[in-house]
Protein backbone atom coordinates (compact mmCIF):
# COMPACT_ATOMS: atom_id res chain seq x y z
CA UNK A 1 0.00 0.00 0.00
CA UNK A 2 1.42 3.40 -0.95
CA UNK A 3 1.63 6.55 1.15
CA UNK A 4 -1.31 8.16 -0.65
CA UNK A 5 -3.60 5.23 0.20
CA UNK A 6 -2.55 5.39 3.86
CA UNK A 7 -3.31 9.12 4.00
CA UNK A 8 -6.73 8.58 2.43
CA UNK A 9 -7.58 5.92 5.01
CA UNK A 10 -6.51 8.04 7.98
CA UNK A 11 -8.37 11.09 6.65
CA UNK A 12 -11.55 9.08 6.08
CA UNK A 13 -11.31 7.73 9.63
CA UNK A 14 -10.96 11.22 11.08
CA UNK A 15 -14.09 12.30 9.20
CA UNK A 16 -16.00 9.20 10.34
CA UNK A 17 -15.01 9.71 13.96
CA UNK A 18 -16.02 13.38 13.84
CA UNK A 19 -19.46 12.33 12.60
CA UNK A 20 -20.10 10.80 16.04
CA UNK A 21 -21.03 7.40 14.61
CA UNK A 22 -18.73 5.48 16.98
CA UNK A 23 -19.92 7.15 20.18
CA UNK A 24 -23.20 5.35 21.03
CA UNK A 25 -22.58 2.37 23.32
CA UNK A 26 -25.22 0.42 21.39
CA UNK A 27 -23.11 0.79 18.22
CA UNK A 28 -19.96 -0.39 20.01
CA UNK A 29 -21.71 -3.50 21.34
CA UNK A 30 -23.10 -4.27 17.88
CA UNK A 31 -19.59 -4.06 16.39
CA UNK A 32 -18.16 -6.33 19.10
CA UNK A 33 -20.89 -8.91 18.48
CA UNK A 34 -20.19 -8.77 14.77
CA UNK A 35 -16.50 -9.41 15.41
CA UNK A 36 -17.25 -12.29 17.79
CA UNK A 37 -19.43 -14.01 15.18
CA UNK A 38 -16.81 -13.57 12.48
CA UNK A 39 -14.03 -15.07 14.61
CA UNK A 40 -16.24 -18.09 15.28
CA UNK A 41 -17.02 -18.41 11.56
CA UNK A 42 -13.36 -18.33 10.50
CA UNK A 43 -11.96 -20.37 13.38
CA UNK A 44 -10.67 -23.12 11.08
CA UNK A 45 -8.89 -20.64 8.79
CA UNK A 46 -7.35 -18.92 11.81
CA UNK A 47 -5.97 -22.26 13.02
CA UNK A 48 -4.53 -22.99 9.57
CA UNK A 49 -2.87 -19.57 9.39
CA UNK A 50 -1.26 -19.94 12.82
CA UNK A 51 0.00 -23.38 11.83
CA UNK A 52 1.59 -21.99 8.67
CA UNK A 53 3.24 -19.04 10.42
CA UNK A 54 4.34 -20.62 13.72
CA UNK A 55 3.55 -24.33 13.57
CA UNK A 56 0.88 -23.98 16.25
CA UNK A 57 -1.52 -26.86 16.77
CA UNK A 58 -5.25 -26.21 17.04
CA UNK A 59 -5.32 -26.80 20.80
CA UNK A 60 -2.61 -24.23 21.49
CA UNK A 61 -4.06 -21.80 18.93
CA UNK A 62 -7.41 -21.85 20.69
CA UNK A 63 -6.01 -21.83 24.22
CA UNK A 64 -3.57 -18.95 23.66
CA UNK A 65 -5.15 -16.88 20.88
CA UNK A 66 -8.71 -17.50 19.70
CA UNK A 67 -10.17 -18.52 23.06
CA UNK A 68 -8.59 -15.60 24.91
CA UNK A 69 -9.89 -13.19 22.28
CA UNK A 70 -13.43 -14.54 22.48
CA UNK A 71 -13.29 -14.17 26.27
CA UNK A 72 -12.15 -10.55 25.95
CA UNK A 73 -14.93 -9.74 23.48
CA UNK A 74 -17.54 -11.34 25.74
CA UNK A 75 -16.22 -9.44 28.73
CA UNK A 76 -16.41 -6.12 26.87
CA UNK A 77 -19.92 -6.77 25.55
CA UNK A 78 -21.04 -7.45 29.12
CA UNK A 79 -19.30 -4.48 30.73
CA UNK A 80 -18.86 -1.67 28.18
CA UNK A 81 -22.11 0.05 29.12
CA UNK A 82 -20.90 0.32 32.72
CA UNK A 83 -17.39 1.40 31.69
CA UNK A 84 -18.73 4.19 29.45
CA UNK A 85 -20.95 5.80 32.09
CA UNK A 86 -20.27 9.17 33.64
CA UNK A 87 -19.25 8.88 37.27
CA UNK A 88 -20.24 11.43 39.91
CA UNK A 89 -17.47 12.52 42.27
CA UNK A 90 -17.42 14.69 45.38
CA UNK A 91 -17.58 18.45 44.84
CA UNK A 92 -15.75 20.60 47.42
CA UNK A 93 -17.95 23.08 49.28
CA UNK A 94 -15.84 25.94 47.89
CA UNK A 95 -17.42 25.23 44.48
CA UNK A 96 -21.00 25.18 45.78
CA UNK A 97 -23.48 24.99 44.11
CA UNK A 98 -22.20 22.50 41.49
CA UNK A 99 -21.87 18.84 40.64
CA UNK A 100 -18.67 17.15 39.44
CA UNK A 101 -18.21 14.04 37.31
CA UNK A 102 -15.75 12.19 35.12
CA UNK A 103 -16.66 11.24 31.55
CA UNK A 104 -14.75 8.61 29.51
CA UNK A 105 -14.34 9.67 25.87
CA UNK A 106 -12.53 7.95 23.00
CA UNK A 107 -9.20 9.32 21.81
CA UNK A 108 -10.36 9.27 18.18
CA UNK A 109 -8.29 7.53 15.49
CA UNK A 110 -5.80 5.03 16.89
CA UNK A 111 -2.99 2.96 15.39
CA UNK A 112 -2.49 -0.64 16.57
CA UNK A 113 0.81 -2.26 15.60
CA UNK A 114 0.90 -5.98 16.42
CA UNK A 115 3.75 -8.53 16.57
CA UNK A 116 4.31 -11.92 14.95
CA UNK A 117 4.53 -14.21 17.99
CA UNK A 118 0.81 -14.15 18.87
CA UNK A 119 -0.27 -12.50 15.64
CA UNK A 120 -4.01 -13.05 15.93
CA UNK A 121 -4.57 -12.33 19.62
CA UNK A 122 -2.28 -9.30 19.76
CA UNK A 123 -3.87 -7.68 16.71
CA UNK A 124 -7.45 -8.18 17.84
CA UNK A 125 -7.31 -7.86 21.65
CA UNK A 126 -6.24 -4.18 21.56
CA UNK A 127 -8.76 -3.63 18.76
CA UNK A 128 -11.56 -4.96 20.99
CA UNK A 129 -10.54 -2.45 23.68
CA UNK A 130 -10.37 0.37 21.09
CA UNK A 131 -13.83 -0.44 19.70
CA UNK A 132 -15.33 -0.69 23.19
CA UNK A 133 -13.93 2.75 24.01
CA UNK A 134 -15.50 4.23 20.84
CA UNK A 135 -12.47 4.76 18.59
CA UNK A 136 -11.71 4.27 14.92
CA UNK A 137 -8.63 2.12 14.31
CA UNK A 138 -5.92 1.22 11.83
CA UNK A 139 -4.43 -2.22 12.46
CA UNK A 140 -0.91 -2.97 11.20
CA UNK A 141 -0.08 -6.68 11.56
CA UNK A 142 3.47 -8.03 11.35
CA UNK A 143 5.00 -8.90 8.00
CA UNK A 144 6.63 -11.95 9.66
CA UNK A 145 3.27 -13.73 10.01
CA UNK A 146 1.75 -13.34 6.51
CA UNK A 147 -0.88 -16.07 6.72
CA UNK A 148 -2.33 -14.67 9.94
CA UNK A 149 -2.14 -11.14 8.54
CA UNK A 150 -4.24 -12.31 5.60
CA UNK A 151 -7.01 -13.79 7.75
CA UNK A 152 -6.86 -10.72 10.00
CA UNK A 153 -7.44 -8.50 6.97
CA UNK A 154 -10.25 -10.76 5.75
CA UNK A 155 -12.13 -10.68 9.05
CA UNK A 156 -11.77 -6.94 9.57
CA UNK A 157 -12.70 -6.02 6.01
CA UNK A 158 -15.85 -8.16 6.23
CA UNK A 159 -16.84 -6.83 9.67
CA UNK A 160 -16.13 -3.13 9.33
CA UNK A 161 -15.95 -0.39 6.70
CA UNK A 162 -12.38 0.97 6.27
CA UNK A 163 -13.38 4.42 7.49
CA UNK A 164 -14.09 2.72 10.83
CA UNK A 165 -11.49 -0.07 11.10
CA UNK A 166 -8.85 -0.72 8.44
CA UNK A 167 -5.93 -3.13 8.03
CA UNK A 168 -2.68 -2.07 6.40
CA UNK A 169 -0.29 -4.92 5.61
CA UNK A 170 3.31 -4.68 4.50
CA UNK A 171 6.72 -4.15 6.02
CA UNK A 172 9.03 -1.35 7.08
CA UNK A 173 7.89 1.09 4.39
CA UNK A 174 4.28 0.87 5.54
CA UNK A 175 5.33 1.08 9.20
CA UNK A 176 7.29 4.26 8.51
CA UNK A 177 4.44 5.82 6.54
CA UNK A 178 1.96 5.08 9.32
CA UNK A 179 4.23 6.56 11.99
CA UNK A 180 4.53 9.73 9.92
CA UNK A 181 0.75 10.18 10.15
CA UNK A 182 -0.91 11.93 13.07
CA UNK A 183 -2.91 9.52 15.22
CA UNK A 184 -4.63 10.21 18.52
CA UNK A 185 -3.03 7.17 20.19
CA UNK A 186 -0.48 4.56 19.16
CA UNK A 187 -0.63 1.06 20.65
CA UNK A 188 2.51 -0.96 19.92
CA UNK A 189 3.49 -4.50 20.86
CA UNK A 190 6.98 -5.67 19.94
CA UNK A 191 10.67 -5.35 20.67
CA UNK A 192 12.32 -2.65 22.75
CA UNK A 193 14.39 -1.40 19.80
CA UNK A 194 11.33 -0.84 17.59
CA UNK A 195 9.39 0.50 20.58
CA UNK A 196 11.97 3.26 20.99
CA UNK A 197 11.50 4.29 17.36
CA UNK A 198 7.71 4.26 17.75
CA UNK A 199 7.99 6.53 20.80
CA UNK A 200 10.34 8.89 18.96
CA UNK A 201 7.87 9.24 16.09
CA UNK A 202 4.93 9.63 18.48
CA UNK A 203 6.77 12.45 20.26
CA UNK A 204 6.92 14.47 17.02
CA UNK A 205 3.12 14.83 17.15
CA UNK A 206 2.86 14.66 20.99
CA UNK A 207 0.84 11.47 20.47
CA UNK A 208 0.25 9.32 23.57
CA UNK A 209 1.48 5.76 23.25
CA UNK A 210 1.00 2.40 24.94
CA UNK A 211 4.09 0.21 24.56
CA UNK A 212 3.97 -3.50 25.30
CA UNK A 213 7.59 -4.60 25.07
CA UNK A 214 9.54 -7.46 26.63
CA UNK A 215 12.81 -8.09 28.40
CA UNK A 216 14.52 -10.84 30.35
CA UNK A 217 11.85 -12.12 32.71
CA UNK A 218 13.42 -14.06 35.59
CA UNK A 219 12.04 -17.17 37.21
CA UNK A 220 13.16 -17.49 40.84
CA UNK A 221 13.13 -20.99 42.34
CA UNK A 222 13.78 -21.01 46.08
CA UNK A 223 14.94 -24.00 48.10
CA UNK A 224 11.44 -24.24 49.62
CA UNK A 225 9.76 -24.67 46.22
CA UNK A 226 7.92 -27.85 45.26
CA UNK A 227 10.40 -28.73 42.53
CA UNK A 228 8.38 -31.29 40.60
CA UNK A 229 5.43 -28.92 40.23
CA UNK A 230 7.73 -25.96 39.58
CA UNK A 231 9.48 -27.79 36.74
CA UNK A 232 6.15 -28.86 35.23
CA UNK A 233 4.84 -25.31 35.16
CA UNK A 234 8.12 -23.74 34.04
CA UNK A 235 8.38 -26.15 31.10
CA UNK A 236 4.82 -25.27 30.08
CA UNK A 237 5.42 -21.51 30.28
CA UNK A 238 8.88 -21.49 28.73
CA UNK A 239 8.31 -23.73 25.72
CA UNK A 240 4.76 -22.63 24.89
CA UNK A 241 4.80 -21.30 21.31
CA UNK A 242 8.36 -22.62 21.05
CA UNK A 243 9.52 -20.06 23.60
CA UNK A 244 8.32 -17.12 21.49
CA UNK A 245 6.26 -15.51 24.25
CA UNK A 246 7.01 -12.05 25.64
CA UNK A 247 6.24 -13.19 29.21
CA UNK A 248 7.98 -16.57 28.99
CA UNK A 249 10.48 -17.23 31.78
CA UNK A 250 13.67 -15.97 30.12
CA UNK A 251 15.97 -17.65 32.62
CA UNK A 252 15.87 -19.51 35.93
CA UNK A 253 17.58 -18.12 39.02
CA UNK A 254 17.51 -20.96 41.52
CA UNK A 255 19.08 -21.61 44.90
CA UNK A 256 22.33 -23.51 44.41
CA UNK A 257 21.17 -26.28 46.77
CA UNK A 258 18.33 -27.32 44.45
CA UNK A 259 19.94 -26.76 41.03
CA UNK A 260 20.79 -30.37 40.24
CA UNK A 261 17.40 -31.72 41.33
CA UNK A 262 15.59 -28.96 39.42
CA UNK A 263 17.48 -29.77 36.22
CA UNK A 264 16.57 -33.46 36.59
CA UNK A 265 12.90 -32.46 36.97
CA UNK A 266 13.10 -30.12 33.97
CA UNK A 267 14.53 -32.93 31.83
CA UNK A 268 11.77 -35.27 33.00
CA UNK A 269 9.02 -32.74 32.33
CA UNK A 270 10.33 -31.90 28.84
CA UNK A 271 10.15 -35.59 27.96
CA UNK A 272 6.70 -35.97 29.52
CA UNK A 273 5.25 -32.93 27.74
CA UNK A 274 7.08 -33.08 24.39
CA UNK A 275 8.26 -36.67 24.08
CA UNK A 276 11.71 -38.18 23.66
CA UNK A 277 12.04 -36.59 20.22
CA UNK A 278 10.48 -33.10 20.46
CA UNK A 279 11.57 -32.17 16.93
CA UNK A 280 9.25 -34.92 15.64
CA UNK A 281 6.32 -33.87 17.83
CA UNK A 282 3.62 -32.39 15.54
CA UNK A 283 2.18 -30.41 18.48
CA UNK A 284 5.46 -28.55 19.06
CA UNK A 285 5.80 -25.31 17.09
CA UNK A 286 8.58 -23.80 15.03
CA UNK A 287 10.72 -20.67 14.99
CA UNK A 288 9.07 -17.92 12.96
CA UNK A 289 11.81 -17.55 10.29
CA UNK A 290 15.39 -18.40 9.38
CA UNK A 291 16.79 -15.15 10.77
CA UNK A 292 15.51 -15.92 14.27
CA UNK A 293 16.46 -19.59 13.96
CA UNK A 294 20.08 -18.65 13.24
CA UNK A 295 20.12 -16.09 16.06
CA UNK A 296 18.90 -18.70 18.56
CA UNK A 297 21.26 -21.39 17.29
CA UNK A 298 24.19 -19.05 17.91
CA UNK A 299 23.07 -18.54 21.53
CA UNK A 300 23.25 -22.27 22.35
CA UNK A 301 26.39 -23.15 24.31
CA UNK A 302 27.07 -26.87 23.68
CA UNK A 303 29.47 -27.08 26.62
CA UNK A 304 26.73 -25.91 29.00
CA UNK A 305 23.76 -27.69 27.40
CA UNK A 306 22.30 -30.36 29.68
CA UNK A 307 18.97 -30.94 27.89
CA UNK A 308 18.17 -30.65 24.20
CA UNK A 309 20.27 -28.45 21.94
CA UNK A 310 19.24 -30.17 18.70
CA UNK A 311 17.81 -28.22 15.79
CA UNK A 312 16.49 -28.69 12.26
CA UNK A 313 17.12 -25.69 10.03
CA UNK A 314 14.96 -27.05 7.22
CA UNK A 315 11.88 -27.14 9.46
CA UNK A 316 12.98 -24.18 11.66
CA UNK A 317 12.74 -26.27 14.80
CA UNK A 318 14.88 -26.15 17.94
CA UNK A 319 14.33 -28.69 20.71
CA UNK A 320 13.52 -27.48 24.23
CA UNK A 321 16.98 -26.70 25.55
CA UNK A 322 18.28 -26.23 29.10
CA UNK A 323 21.74 -24.80 29.80
CA UNK A 324 23.36 -25.01 33.25
CA UNK A 325 26.17 -23.12 34.96
CA UNK A 326 25.33 -20.01 32.93
CA UNK A 327 26.53 -16.59 34.07
CA UNK A 328 25.23 -13.08 33.44
CA UNK A 329 28.31 -12.54 31.24
CA UNK A 330 27.32 -15.21 28.70
CA UNK A 331 25.87 -14.09 25.35
CA UNK A 332 22.53 -15.77 26.07
CA UNK A 333 22.09 -13.39 29.03
CA UNK A 334 22.79 -10.23 27.04
CA UNK A 335 19.49 -10.15 25.13
CA UNK A 336 15.92 -11.37 25.40
CA UNK A 337 16.02 -14.98 24.21
CA UNK A 338 12.55 -15.29 22.69
CA UNK A 339 12.99 -18.94 21.88
CA UNK A 340 13.18 -22.43 23.47
CA UNK A 341 16.47 -21.90 25.34
CA UNK A 342 16.38 -21.92 29.14
CA UNK A 343 19.56 -20.86 31.00
CA UNK A 344 19.85 -21.85 34.66
CA UNK A 345 21.75 -19.54 37.00
CA UNK A 346 22.16 -19.89 40.76
CA UNK A 347 22.30 -17.82 43.93
CA UNK A 348 23.49 -18.81 47.40
CA UNK A 349 21.48 -16.65 49.78
CA UNK A 350 18.13 -14.90 49.81
CA UNK A 351 19.73 -11.46 50.23
CA UNK A 352 21.83 -12.09 47.13
CA UNK A 353 18.68 -12.04 44.98
CA UNK A 354 18.37 -8.27 45.33
CA UNK A 355 22.01 -7.73 44.40
CA UNK A 356 21.50 -9.84 41.28
CA UNK A 357 18.18 -8.33 40.17
CA UNK A 358 17.78 -4.76 41.42
CA UNK A 359 20.17 -3.20 38.92
CA UNK A 360 18.78 -5.17 35.95
CA UNK A 361 16.28 -3.56 33.49
CA UNK A 362 12.72 -3.90 34.75
CA UNK A 363 11.26 -7.08 33.17
CA UNK A 364 7.78 -7.55 31.74
CA UNK A 365 7.20 -10.51 34.08
CA UNK A 366 8.69 -12.14 37.14
CA UNK A 367 7.92 -15.59 38.54
CA UNK A 368 8.58 -16.87 42.05
CA UNK A 369 8.40 -20.51 43.07
CA UNK A 370 8.48 -20.65 46.86
CA UNK A 371 6.59 -21.84 49.92
CA UNK A 372 8.09 -19.04 52.03
CA UNK A 373 5.34 -16.42 52.27
CA UNK A 374 7.63 -13.83 53.86
CA UNK A 375 10.10 -14.07 50.97
CA UNK A 376 7.32 -13.93 48.40
CA UNK A 377 5.85 -10.81 50.00
CA UNK A 378 9.23 -9.06 50.14
CA UNK A 379 10.16 -9.98 46.56
CA UNK A 380 6.84 -8.79 45.12
CA UNK A 381 7.14 -5.52 47.05
CA UNK A 382 10.81 -4.68 46.42
CA UNK A 383 11.37 -5.80 42.83
CA UNK A 384 9.87 -3.78 39.97
CA UNK A 385 8.30 -5.63 37.04
CA UNK A 386 5.17 -5.58 34.90
CA UNK A 387 3.31 -8.50 36.44
CA UNK A 388 3.78 -12.16 37.16
CA UNK A 389 2.84 -15.28 39.10
CA UNK A 390 3.61 -17.00 42.35
CA UNK A 391 4.19 -20.71 41.82
CA UNK A 392 3.18 -20.58 38.15
CA UNK A 393 4.13 -18.96 34.84
CA UNK A 394 2.47 -16.90 32.10
CA UNK A 395 -1.15 -17.33 33.22
CA UNK A 396 -1.48 -13.85 34.77
CA UNK A 397 -2.20 -12.37 31.32
CA UNK A 398 -5.12 -14.71 30.66
CA UNK A 399 -7.77 -12.69 32.49
CA UNK A 400 -9.81 -9.63 31.63
CA UNK A 401 -10.05 -8.70 35.32
CA UNK A 402 -6.43 -7.52 35.51
CA UNK A 403 -4.45 -5.20 33.29
CA UNK A 404 -1.43 -6.49 31.42
CA UNK A 405 1.56 -4.26 30.77
CA UNK A 406 5.18 -3.47 31.49
CA UNK A 407 7.12 -0.87 33.43
CA UNK A 408 10.27 1.03 32.54
CA UNK A 409 12.21 -0.82 29.86
CA UNK A 410 9.44 -3.41 29.46
CA UNK A 411 6.80 -0.91 28.43
CA UNK A 412 4.28 1.70 29.50
CA UNK A 413 0.52 1.48 29.90
CA UNK A 414 -1.64 -1.62 30.23
CA UNK A 415 -4.67 -3.25 28.63
CA UNK A 416 -7.20 -6.10 28.95
CA UNK A 417 -10.67 -5.57 30.37
CA UNK A 418 -11.32 -2.28 32.19
CA UNK A 419 -7.64 -1.31 31.89
CA UNK A 420 -7.92 -1.77 28.13
CA UNK A 421 -11.02 0.40 27.94
CA UNK A 422 -9.19 3.04 29.98
CA UNK A 423 -6.08 2.81 27.78
CA UNK A 424 -8.10 3.84 24.72
CA UNK A 425 -10.13 6.51 26.56
CA UNK A 426 -9.48 10.01 27.83
CA UNK A 427 -11.18 10.62 31.17
CA UNK A 428 -12.59 14.14 31.16
CA UNK A 429 -13.07 15.91 34.50
CA UNK A 430 -16.15 18.17 34.41
CA UNK A 431 -17.75 20.58 36.89
CA UNK A 432 -21.37 21.52 36.15
CA UNK A 433 -21.88 24.85 37.95
CA UNK A 434 -25.32 26.12 38.90
CA UNK A 435 -26.49 29.46 37.44
CA UNK A 436 -29.10 30.07 40.13
CA UNK A 437 -26.74 31.73 42.61
CA UNK A 438 -23.19 33.08 42.30
CA UNK A 439 -21.17 33.44 45.53
CA UNK A 440 -18.81 36.42 45.34
CA UNK A 441 -15.72 35.72 47.54
CA UNK A 442 -13.60 34.57 44.56
CA UNK A 443 -14.08 37.74 42.49
CA UNK A 444 -11.97 40.90 42.47
CA UNK A 445 -11.80 43.23 44.24
CA UNK A 446 -10.80 40.85 47.05
CA UNK A 447 -12.24 41.72 50.45
CA UNK A 448 -11.29 40.97 54.00
CA UNK A 449 -13.72 40.29 56.79
CA UNK A 450 -16.26 37.53 56.29
CA UNK A 451 -15.11 36.73 52.70
CA UNK A 452 -11.55 36.16 53.92
CA UNK A 453 -12.72 33.99 56.81
CA UNK A 454 -14.93 31.90 54.52
CA UNK A 455 -12.09 31.42 52.02
CA UNK A 456 -9.71 30.20 54.71
CA UNK A 457 -12.39 27.92 56.16
CA UNK A 458 -13.26 26.24 52.86
CA UNK A 459 -9.71 25.91 51.46
CA UNK A 460 -7.75 24.15 54.15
Amino acid sequence: MNIKDIKEITESQRAYFRSGATLPVKFRIEMLRRLYASVKTYEGEIFSALSLDLGKCEYESFMCEVGLLLSEISYMIKNVKKFAKEKRVHTPISQFPAKSYTKPTPYGCVLIMSPWNYPFLLAFCPLVNAIAAGNCAVVKPSAYSPATSAITEKIISECFPPEYVAVITGGRQENAALLDERFDLIFFTGSQSVGKEVLRKAAEHLTPAVLELGGKSPCIVEESAKLELAAKRIVFGKFLNCGQTCVAPDYILCHSSVKDKLILELRRQIELQYGKAPLENPLYGKIVNEKHFMRLRDLIMPEKTVVGGEGCEERLKIAPTVMANVSFEDAVMKEEIFGPLLPVLTYDSYDELYTLLLDKPKPLALYIFSENKKHVRELTERLQYGGGCINDCVIHLATSEMGFGGVGESGMGAYHGKRGFDAFSHLKSIVDKSTKIDPEPRYQPYRGGLSWKLMRMFLK
